[in-house]
């Protein structure tokens, strides 16, 4: 009988005991809202932001419910009016575009390359031809594209960029963390991204009065001089009464369970880095399977493993992850004619109103992902590749 891996793609680590010791302090005294505080505390959500500002190298930080709603909070804090093209990438996940369209904005889709980044070359058509000026970037799964021509691009048109780092956060490109290239950069902390506090969202940027609309927007009502990482109060006066409250704040126990976490963080890239390079090596040279092959200036975090199948018909492509399933290997397949779980392509938004994109086509009909959950070890990454292995072999006999 053919080896079967019982390990789960979606179970996540247990959360250290230094996280249940900070969540189990806020159960005990009960001020779960950040602006719930008793005199001289800082409080747990200004405290994660203190952190995040620091760790990343950002003048400002605000945490908040979610990645998507970092993701709208940005787009509003850059004025994006409704009917305003924004440019993002094809390929992306859907609270990409949905952020956008939740503006009643116009999501611009831009093509992909075949090492699953932004092809710069149509960002550059994209911005003459819709005269956008916002970009929000999305980093999908941790793909990272050449950010100095990307940058000089945007730059040298007007165009502001968001940084979408779900993906990358501890990531860098030539030395420069990731999300420290654009305007803003927002970050998940739901389960399945590096840090877990099941869901919430971090946003960061250097620029006062973008920061102060975001903190506005979040809902900190008068509240905001109890910020940490946040502007000073005089770059709030001209504008709180211009914001609209579209609150979206972040809660004192999802604060304390990722303030540990951010200091494991850099252990964790170190083990997604040993698992990735496990897989990659078990796959490599394999007939039938195209890796992507990472530039030698991006510093990457190997949560999730990405290749090809290329020129397989789709119906080739389902039998073969009917098979690994049966194996016990859970494989995503960025091509499958409608969506399944969290993964979906550009064709399946319909409210995004998406033109074709022949060559993100072309891409997307043979890419497969997976997971690597730091639940993994090494050797189960060989087991893994080891079954791949073996069904494209059975699947070529």
């Amino acid at each position: 009988m053919a080896r079967r891996f019982s390990r789960s793609f979606t179970q996540q680590e247990p959360l250290s005991e230094a996280a249940i010791e900070a969540a189990v302090a806020v159960l005990r005294h009960g001020r779960l809202h950040r602006y719930n505080l008793t005199e001289g505390e800082a409080g747990e959500v200004a405290l994660l932001e203190e952190a995040f500002a620091a760790f990343t190298g950002a003048r400002f930080a605000l945490a908040v419910a979610s990645g998507g709603y970092a993701l709208a909070t940005a787009l509003r804090a850059l004025q994006v009016a409704p009917g305003e093209p924004v440019l993002t990438n094809a390929f992306t996940l859907a609270p990409v575009p949905g952020a956008i369209a939740s503006l009643g904005a116009r999501p611009v889709l831009v093509e992909v390359t075949p090492d699953l980044v932004i092809d710069l070359g149509h960002l550059e058509a994209r911005i003459a031809g819709t005269g956008a000026r916002v970009l929000l970037l999305s980093h999908m799964r941790g793909h990272i594209c050449d950010m100095d021509r990307l940058m000089a691009i945007c730059d040298g048109a007007g165009v502001a960029v968001i940084e979408d780092c779900a993906h990358t956060m501890g990531a860098a490109w030539n030395g420069v963390a990731s999300g420290r290239h654009g305007a803003m950069a927002c970050y998940s902390t739901q389960t399945y991204k590096h840090l877990n506090s099941g869901e919430g969202g971090l946003l960061i940027s250097d620029d006062p009065e973008l920061m102060a609309r975001a903190i506005l927007l979040s809902g900190s009502y008068m509240m905001y001089p109890r910020h940490r990482a946040a502007p000073g109060p005089e770059h709030f006066e001209g504008l709180w009464a211009e914001m609209p409250n579209v609150s979206g704040r972040m809660d004192a126990l999802r604060a304390a369970i990722l303030r540990p976490q951010l200091a494991e963080l850099p252990d964790r890239v170190a083990r997604w880095a040993e698992l990735y390079r496990a897989l990659e090596a078990g796959l490599r040279g394999c007939p039938g399977i195209a890796l992507i092959e990472r530039p030698a200036a991006e510093r990457f975090v190997g949560s999730s493993f990405q290749f090809c199948l290329p020129g397989w018909p789709p119906e080739r492509i389902a039998d073969f992850l009917g098979r690994t399933a049966a194996r016990g290997v859970e494989l995503k397949w960025f091509g499958a004619e409608q969506p399944q779980g969290f993964t979906s392509r550009y064709v399946h938004w319909g409210y995004a109103a998406p033109e074709p994109l022949p060559q993100t086509d072309r891409v997307l009909a043979g890419l497969i992902d997976l997971r690597l959950p730091l639940t993994f070890s090494p050797a189960d990454c060989h087991e893994i590749a080891a079954i791949l292995v073996e069904e494209i072999a059975a699947d070529r006999a």
